[in-house]
């Protein structure tokens, strides 16, 4: 597996090495030991989620506050999107600052969100399978969310607003200064 760190400290891309041949490919997907030594982190992921969105499907950004604090490992494994961590660790240098990265089950890259950031996804292609750990479960109580058009991030979604497909949740969301803090 190949870790590319982002301008977001903790925060990696990681492409996992394919095995292609006449068959079709193979794959680790997961390897504890070469994920912990990839990130600099002991990560134990207790719980797997996923879902199934059609296409201009905006999910986030979300994240969970204080010892409900979650980091992920997300991964598309059929269709395309657009994933976006945010960091809102508050004395981070990078507070407020976002990195994106185009998932795919063609490419099979993987992002790794550690704790303290926000986090969502946006479906380019006509439906995706979004795929993703997470270390910690989750807690109704310790929701936190972003909107997704807050301008003080500017996220470039690359996508017509108009049609976006946003939860009613999703779209009432605070902007970052009124945020639930995470910590």
């Amino acid at each position: 597996m190949n870790f590319i760190p982002t301008k977001l400290e903790g925060c990696f891309i990681i492409e996992p090495k394919i095995i292609l041949d006449e068959r079709g490919y193979f794959m680790e997907s997961f390897n504890e030991r070469i994920f912990r030594n990839g990130v600099g982190q002991e990560i134990h992921f207790v719980q797997d989620n996923q879902s199934y969105s059609s296409k201009g499907v905006l999910r986030g950004l979300h994240y969970q506050t204080g010892e409900h604090a979650q980091a992920k490992l997300v991964r598309v494994l059929q269709g395309e999107v657009l994933d976006v961590a945010v960091d809102i660790r508050p004395y981070s240098p990078t507070f407020g600052q976002y990195e994106s990265v185009v998932l795919s089950g063609d490419n099979q890259r993987q992002f790794f969100v550690p704790r303290g950031f926000a986090h969502g996804f946006l479906v380019l292609s006509n439906t995706a399978t979004f795929f993703y750990k997470c270390d910690n479960f989750y807690n109704k109580e310790s929701e936190g969310g972003i909107i997704y058009n807050d301008k003080t991030i500017n996220i470039d979604w690359d996508f017509p607003s108009e049609n976006l497909i946003v939860s009613d949740k999703d779209k009432i969301q605070p902007t970052i200064e009124n945020a639930k803090k995470a910590w």
